[in-house]
């Protein structure tokens, strides 16, 4: 089963923790030798996630040295207690809370280190995007790996992808000149924001340094940003280090995300280098970019959800006015297949479904063994597509005829079509139902003496 977002990283991390909650679970208090048992199974957890062991065992010893200190409230179990200790140890861990970013300036300048790799051409892109579309900037990227031909042509196609200007110079061999020539098209074009993508090598050179510390002094920029690949456990963590000592960058990006990898570089990355990390991404996809929030990654990895994060995807994909129609249709039983394909299409723009679902509390534990696809609602699209346009504007008129039509059109067979079907007439009721208990809430609520 494939993994994709960057929640499932921590899956097996969350089980061992889970495993160590159990020693305390139906304890009536906190003594010294269940505590000790508990930290001990969270210090294997740890460092079987790619911890270093000292910045485990100094974790746990805090933890522990808290579990015997606060005591326990009546209505909180011991259990509850360490959790809450581990969330709160665990987001102080990652920097305690999100960092700023910095993209003041005319224009601001930011510039992308790492080594080769890491995901930085790919990241750049996806910044562009980000700042494009979500701080309403007009940005420039400009390819200053003056190695690669192939690196500098993904960036230009990239770019094109989502209509924000590359600067490019394939004749130049000089990443200084390239990065300031960039710079002074910018403020000629207008551009805001100046993304300066720079060479990488396999592994940390004094020649590679040297080059970024040139680029990085000629430039000035408001944000330095080590790009990371957390596939390479605490060597992304070393490299970082090496990184910040020539550089003194700003923050860090976590790339790839969705991979196998086991979480350590995430959970120590910014207790070792002393350096926030701003930004997440998984796979290629433009909009799989993240801001970093240290709490809501506690709260995921310990099992308890991420409802905060759910709710600002859904925020993104809202139409207050398509969402004041579709309540009229509602409450006029008009809600039609067309209306049902719109919904499916906001569901899709939110991202993946699995990682979506293990957002909401309690959901991630019972989906581990579920395998949700990205076309999970390919057969549902194919049979409301396979329908006329008067079919999907009235329901009522899909016969026992048009479902056989509707089942050789979509490569279905009539048994899901009229499961369908089905399952949207119920829909629809439950629905109205719903619509009608909220405004009678409204009404109880506007009545004399409440």
């Amino acid at each position: 089963m494939g993994r994709v977002g960057w929640g499932y990283m921590f899956e097996n991390l969350q089980e061992r923790l889970e495993g160590a909650f159990k020693t305390l679970k139906g304890q009536g208090k906190i003594t010294e030798i269940n505590v000790a048992e508990t930290v001990k199974e969270i210090r294997r957890a740890l460092v079987d996630a790619d911890v270093n062991y000292k910045i485990a065992k100094d974790f746990t010893d805090r933890v522990r040295e808290k579990a015997l200190n606060t005591g326990v409230l009546t209505a909180v179990s011991p259990g509850q207690m360490i959790t809450k200790i581990m969330h709160d140890e665990l987001t102080e861990l990652m920097g305690g809370k999100e960092s700023d970013f910095n993209i003041k300036g005319a224009p601001a300048i930011i510039l992308i280190a790492g080594l080769q790799g890491s995901g930085k051409t790919t990241f750049t892109h996806k910044l562009a995007n980000y700042l494009k579309t979500k701080k309403f900037k007009k940005p420039l990227m400009v390819a200053g790996d003056v190695y690669r031909p192939a690196a500098i042509d993904q960036l230009m196609v990239l770019g094109e992808k989502i209509d924000v200007p590359v600067f490019a110079d394939k004749e130049s061999k000089d990443p200084v000149g390239i990065a300031l020539a960039g710079i002074a098209k910018a403020k000629a074009d207008g551009n805001d924001v100046v993304i300066i993508d720079t060479a990488g090598r396999l592994a940390v050179d004094e020649e590679m340094m040297n080059e970024i510390s040139a680029v990085k002094a000629k430039t000035n920029p408001n944000e330095i940003l080590f790009v990371v690949d957390s596939m390479t456990g605490q060597d992304a963590v070393n490299t970082a280090k090496a990184f910040n000592e020539r550089l003194n960058f700003d923050g860090v990006v976590l790339t790839k995300l969705d991979g196998d990898t086991r979480g350590g570089a995430a959970l120590t990355i910014t207790y070792t280098v002393g350096k926030p990390i701003k930004f997440i991404s998984s796979g290629e996809k433009v909009d799989t970019l993240d801001i970093f929030y240290p709490e809501r990654m506690a709260t995921r990895i310990l099992g308890m959800g991420d409802i905060v994060s759910f709710v600002e995807k859904a925020q993104e994909q809202y139409d207050e006015k398509k969402a004041r129609e579709l309540e009229a249709k509602i409450s006029k039983n008009q809600f039609n297949f067309n209306d049902f394909l719109y919904q499916l299409e906001q569901i899709k723009k939110m991202g993946n479904m699995k990682d979506l679902l293990g957002m909401i509390p309690g959901m991630g534990k019972a989906l581990k063994d579920v395998d949700i696809k990205d076309d999970a609602f390919k057969k549902v699209e194919a049979i409301i597509l396979s329908m006329t346009p008067e079919e999907r504007e009235k329901p009522d008129l899909i016969d026992g005829r048009r479902r056989q039509r509707l089942a050789k059109g979509s490569g279905n067979t009539i048994q899901e079509v009229n499961a369908f079907i089905k399952q949207f007439e119920e829909m629809k009721k439950m629905m109205k139902s719903m619509q009608k208990m909220s405004a009678a809430g409204r009404m109880m609520k506007g009545m004399p003496g409440r």
